[in-house]
């Protein structure tokens, strides 16, 4: 059987525009497995409020991040998956790598019939979510599902669930920490921030508040920091209900307070970076450290096409072979 490679993250739209940003938006947050609300009290929030005024305001904040090569998130994932095709060429596997997105393009039609028509007909798909979330890990399932609906010959395949622990994904994490220090210092603390969920999600079975946690305990032994030397936080919670805590955004309020003027800050949730990183943590939640006190403020790269990073996902597609 000839094996193939799809990447997936959740996506972006496709220009730094009101009308491209609705688009985008209207798709994700029509996805159950994002808001589970009833569709007859969602439908009409969504298209009569969030979408006509959300949009013009997020696609401000896109224009604020955006590459000339276009969207970061989708310059960053076209490297990954060059890259990762060029690692699984040099170890001699003729494995084809496709990219496809949740929402978007390049969908993952696009990216099944691109490996289709490389003659694959097993498939190893890896959400790029080191943390399972049903809001994203078990979106793609849904999606790819949908697809398979279709055909008349099922490939086999292989879903790589998550990673939060895999010893590459920490290594490439702390190697990245590293780095940062010896170029730019060291501060205070080190705040992990990941994407919130609800926290009604994680009642129900979710448990992406509990990997986010073991990858933070794990990173931090790594580093061989002390208990008091990182702390983990979770960003970019929407709407009035709770979600996991603490929160990102109050916590870089109150850490001047605490006597913590140094800061550095990751996201090892977030396997490229994009609006939530490149934006809300490294532009927005800057100013609120300042703002209350802070004196220095560094936000640490996603891994993105670092080499590390590659390896890793190298060895997770390779184990799915045996």
């Amino acid at each position: 059987m000839k094996t193939g490679v799809l990447l997936v993250n959740l996506g972006t739209p496709s220009a730094p525009t009101a009308k491209a940003v609705k688009t985008f938006l209207s798709q994700f947050l029509h996805d159950r497995r994002v808001v589970d609300v009833p569709r007859a009290l969602w439908c009409p929030l969504l298209h009569g409020i969030i979408l006509p005024f959300r949009s013009p305001r997020v696609a401000r904040l896109y224009q604020s991040i955006w590459w000339e090569e276009g969207s970061p998130l989708m310059v960053i994932s076209r490297r990954q998956q060059a890259a990762l095709a060029e690692a699984l060429n040099e170890a001699g596997i003729d494995m084809p790598v496709a990219l496809g997105m949740s929402y978007g393009e390049p969908s993952l039609a696009t990216a099944w019939q691109e490996l289709k028509s490389a003659g694959v007909d097993r498939v190893v798909l890896l959400p790029l979510y080191p943390q399972y979330s049903v809001s994203t890990t078990a979106s793609v399932f849904d999606g790819w599902a949908r697809l398979m609906k279709k055909e008349r010959l099922v490939p086999a395949f292989r879903f790589i669930h998550d990673y939060h622990d895999h010893s590459g994904y920490i290594q490439a994490l702390a190697e990245s920490v590293r780095r940062h220090w010896e170029q730019h210092g060291r501060g205070e603390l080190l705040l992990l921030s990941y994407h919130g969920i609800p926290r009604r999600y994680e009642d129900e079975g979710d448990p992406y508040g509990q990997q986010c946690h073991r990858t933070s305990e794990l990173l931090a032994a790594e580093l061989g920091l002390e208990r008091h030397q990182w702390r983990t936080t979770f960003q970019s919670r929407f709407g009035r209900e709770e979600w996991l805590q603490p929160y990102t955004d109050d916590t870089m309020k109150a850490l001047p307070g605490e006597g913590i003027k140094r800061l550095d800050v990751i996201c090892p949730a977030f396997s490229a970076d994009c609006l939530e990183t490149l934006e809300e943590i490294a532009e927005q939640n800057r100013e609120l450290f300042m703002a209350s006190g802070g004196e220095a403020y560094h936000y640490i790269p996603a891994l993105n096409d670092q080499l590390a990073h590659i390896r890793m996902m190298m060895d997770l597609v390779c184990r799915e072979l045996v």
